[in-house]
């Protein structure tokens, strides 16, 4: 029997151990629910809540109507928890002052009750303006305020106030609310399976609040979601969140059976707006490890009535049972043309990037940051990146009353109003810090919040819930490179004192810098406190590669694998060619955006060229093989001169195989150098294969090693490069690899060592693997590839008979003897010049990435090859074409004309053409209709 549900949202039974749909104070199906503490009272910007507010009991709750294995009890259930609540919505402003009359006035910008200043909830502003109302539970205003951001898809921003995120608050609500949730979860689950569970929390809002729900829970075990790859942990899974402000979130369990048990997994994310972020990571997870019950936890459901039914349907897709548990449930109200009404808004009222900072508190003296040793307890994780179990809660309970001891001696005397800060996904050790502090100091006001890489507009007003932003850079040596960071409502608020609470990894120069988080905060408070928590790393990570329990193998070569000759290349890779990895275009699109898979986690099915396509292929070899032979003389003779003698070439799977075969060739025919070859992978937001990099430093001086690739485009696997590099030598006490890239042509500008700068035709980009000795993309799957393996990748024997692999790298070195005096000319002038990298690739992207609102770099690839690439293998949108471009974009225009895509001829444009991956993209999207976003 199916779970259905009633006129009235009530579920129907099917029969016991079925799905629910638990909303904290909604009663079950009989119209009854469990006994039990009420939610945490909560405390605005200016006075403490107290736990279990009083005259809450009522709203103890209790799961909703039983459904049905393989679905979902998702009743409709928006109006209970106590009464419903409407606040603004379209013409409906004037409904946003009245919160409650029984909100108090605080300090500074503070209230009595959460989301409230003097009797104004703290989305006015955005509902007076947008229309955009509340409609639901009667907590919600207490849970949630309005905020506005700069996003393609959503202008509007729910702040919650008692996340500790972005709005500072009281240290017992922040945990309350979360042991709220799991001990309801584990009134549902019952003690059998609550001793079974595991509990994952999304990075960077949710690691917190996932800790807490465990902490409710009592017996299960937290590992939650993070951006900080670690070298040496082999990921056990990850997804990607499509728009997000971050890289992609990776699983790091220390104990890979972690998630591989039969109990239910409890997916803990601070809202559940779409669901399309938990639902993708479920099936992405089910796959791997199957179970049969999983639990959805959030503070609130904000689902629209259009996606609350998903939810049963995605249960029984999967054959499952799926829970949905939260503290309250509701809808956001969205008039006509909210989007475009919201960045105007954004566009008025965001500083110029000139602007000064918030104003530094009057009469405050800059503060000098006070270290203090907590003594954390040694080999105690700092949180649940790589699983955080009960044991290790025990031992943490232990230690907080001495560490929070230590930091409440070092805090000034007469201090007030305290705040302790985490640092974007270390959220649980300072939220246990700053809940210690609160009991030790009973007449201060502590709050807790945390920065983060989420990027808010501010708007000093009692009606908005973001008041204040202070912006600071990165300083944990980001994977994906340095950018801003923020932390919000605290210049302003009034605190006599900051602790800030970073790990070990994020302790930093950056974080010392003038302009560095610190500093930003001693503007604003009299004192400000630093302790730091070790960074516990696995102890995988530590082991030497002597240690390591598999002996690294050698390397693959032709014709076992791959159609080259064996002296030409070594593929530090493992052969998955008997595993099926490949999936339609369309399918594989529409994971990667909604965040259900990382792109190399799966292959795209090969292109197999039509005979008109074959002929461009032919025709564009013809033409351009003088002018790639010139290019690959320049780039080998500037290696040779500048980089080694006798090179190690290890070229980039697979684009850059191709041309460190070139490469090599040329060291041959000119110099009669007979260079080591080898190809290794790398992953965006994954980084470079490590233990390809110990293979090499056991075998070769690392200084020798030249890394080459085909071209650049806006220098995104430049950069995952140089961070790579960097973290295998700290990691690996290993120095000597130059992460400077070899290319064949560099149109982005973003290396020194190129043979051209022209962006123009390689032939070895019109096809995939024909054209590559038949291997396949790299592949980076954690059930296929453990900690001491090489990424994989695929021999396709079976499309030998179309493979043009060898007859393209003939063609080209025969031109070799008739360029030798170009070259010659051209490397004299090359290195007499200058060569600097000015990254305009990378700010072409950028631009070309709002202007035609996409606001997704990612999207944007630039260039003949990436262009190339986007029309083989993934859903293109549109392509942009410079005007007058000639020969070289025959090819394109062929395979855009093929797929229905439009060519947009461009005057201004620094590429020969730009392709546009459709920035939303579901199966179905043609992409074709000149809009980027159908809202």
């Amino acid at each position: 029997m199916n779970t259905s549900t009633n006129s009235d949202g009530r579920a129907v039974t099917g029969r016991a151990g079925a799905g629910s749909d638990d909303t904290g104070g909604v009663p079950g199906a009989d119209g009854s629910g469990p006994s039990g503490g009420g939610w945490p009272g909560a405390a605005g910007s200016g006075g403490a809540g107290e736990p279990g507010g009083a005259g809450d009991a009522d709203r103890s709750g209790g799961t909703g109507g039983a459904g049905e294995p393989g679905g979902s009890g998702d009743a409709d259930r928006s109006g209970g928890t106590g009464g419903a609540c409407e606040l603004g919505g379209a013409g409906d402003a004037d409904r946003s002052s009245g919160v409650g009359a029984d909100h108090q006035p605080g300090a500074a910008h503070g209230v009595g009750r959460v989301g409230a200043v003097g009797g104004v909830w703290s989305g006015e502003w955005v509902a007076a303006r947008l229309g955009v109302g509340l409609r639901g539970d009667e907590r919600l205003p207490e849970l949630l305020g309005l905020a506005l951001r700069r996003n393609p898809k959503r202008a509007h921003l729910l702040v919650s106030n008692v996340l500790g995120k972005h709005v500072p608050q009281s240290p017992s609500v922040v945990h309350g609310y979360g042991l709220t949730l799991g001990r309801r979860v584990r009134e549902l689950l019952g003690e059998d399976l609550a001793r079974r569970a595991v509990v994952l929390g999304y990075a960077e809002t949710a690691t917190g609040l996932g800790h807490s729900v465990a902490d409710g829970l009592e017996t299960a075990p937290c590992l939650h979601s993070t951006r900080r790859p670690v070298p040496g942990v082999a990921p056990a899974g990850g997804f990607e969140e499509s728009h997000s402000h971050a890289t992609s979130h990776l699983l790091l369990p220390e104990d890979r059976t972690l998630l591989a048990g039969d109990g239910p997994l409890i997916l803990v994310d601070d809202e559940f707006s779409t669901g399309n972020t938990v639902l993708n990571t479920i099936r992405s997870l089910h796959e791997r490890y199957p179970r049969d019950h999983y639990v959805v936890v959030a503070l609130v459901d904000m689902r629209s009535p259009a996606d609350q039914g998903r939810l049963t349907e995605f249960a029984h897709e999967i054959g499952a049972r799926v829970d949905l548990v939260t503290a309250a449930r509701g809808t956001v109200l969205l008039p006509d043309g909210v989007l475009e009404k919201g960045q105007a808004l954004v566009a008025a009222h965001e500083p110029p990037a000139t602007a000064a900072p918030p104003t530094p508190r009057p009469g405050t003296p800059a503060a000098t940051p006070t270290r203090v040793d907590l003594r954390w307890p040694t080999g105690l994780p700092d949180g649940g990146r790589h699983g955080f179990t009960p044991a290790h809660r025990r031992r943490l309970d232990a230690a907080l009353p001495a560490m929070g001891a230590r930091l409440a001696e070092a805090l000034p005397a007469g201090a007030r109003r305290v705040l302790v800060l985490g640092c974007e996904e270390l959220m649980y050790a300072p939220l246990r810090l700053a809940g210690e502090l609160e009991q030790l100091l009973p007449g201060a006001d502590l709050r807790f919040s945390t920065t983060t890489r989420s990027p808010v507009l501010a708007v000093d007003d009692p009606g908005y819930a973001i008041r204040s932003r202070l912006v600071f850079p990165s300083h944990d040596d980001p994977a994906d490179g340095p950018g801003e960071r923020y932390t919000y409502n605290v210049a302003g608020a009034g605190f006599d004192a900051v602790v800030c609470v970073v790990d070990s990894t994020a302790d930093t120069p950056a974080l010392h810098a003038p302009d560095g988080l610190l500093a930003r905060l001693a503007d604003h408070t009299g004192h400000v406190l630093l302790a730091v928590v070790p960074s516990h790393v696995p102890a995988a990570a530590h082991a030497s590669p002597g240690a390591r329990s598999a002996m690294l193998p050698e390397p693959l070569r032709g014709p076992a694998f791959s159609s080259y000759a064996p002296d030409e290349v070594g593929w530090l890779l493992q052969d998955l060619s008997d595993v099926t990895l490949e999936a339609p275009t369309e399918e594989r699109e529409e994971a990667i955006q909604s965040g259900g898979a990382h792109y190399a986690e799966s292959l795209p099915v090969e292109y197999q060229p039509s005979d008109q396509y074959q002929r461009l292929f032919h025709a564009a070899l013809a033409t351009s093989a003088t002018r790639i032979a010139r290019a690959v003389g320049v780039v080998t003779e500037t290696v040779l001169t500048e980089r080694s003698p006798r090179p190690v070439l290890v070229s980039l799977a697979r684009a850059g195989t191709p041309i460190g075969i070139l490469m090599r060739r040329w060291a041959q025919h000119r110099h009669g150098l007979d260079l080591p070859h080898y190809a290794v992978s790398i992953v965006r937001g994954r980084g470079i294969d490590a233990n390809a990099l110990r293979w090499l430093a056991d075998r070769h001086d690392p200084a020798d090693v030249v890394f080459v690739d085909g071209w650049t485009g806006k220098g995104a696997i430049t950069r995952e490069l140089a961070d790579a590099i960097r973290q295998f030598e700290q990691d690996h006490g290993v120095s000597g690899f130059d992460p400077e890239i070899a290319v064949l042509a560099d149109p982005g500008s973003c290396v020194r060592t190129y043979g051209t700068r022209e962006d123009f035709l390689i032939p070895s980009a019109c096809l995939n693997s024909t054209v590559s000795g038949l291997i396949s993309r790299t592949v980076l799957r954690a059930d296929l590839v453990g900690p001491d393996d090489f990424h994989g990748g695929k021999f396709y024997r079976e499309l030998a008979g179309a493979d043009l692999s060898n007859a393209f790298l003939d063609t080209i070195a025969a031109r070799f003897p008739d360029v030798t005096d170009h070259v010659d000319a051209a490397v004299k002038e090359l290195l007499s010049g200058d060569r600097d990298p000015t990254w305009a690739g990378w700010a072409a992207v950028e631009r070309i990435s709002e202007e035609y609102g996409i606001h997704d770099i990612n999207l944007v690839k630039p260039g003949v090859g990436e262009t190339t690439r986007v029309l083989l293998r993934r859903v293109p949108w549109k392509i942009l074409a410079r005007a007058g471009a000639g020969p070289d974009l025959d090819h394109v225009r062929l395979l855009a004309e093929q797929r229905g895509v439009p060519v947009e001829e461009v005057a201004e444009l620094p590429y020969t053409c730009v392709g546009l991956i459709h920035p939303r993209y579901t199966r179905g999207a043609t992409g074709a209709d000149g809009k980027a976003v159908a809202l």
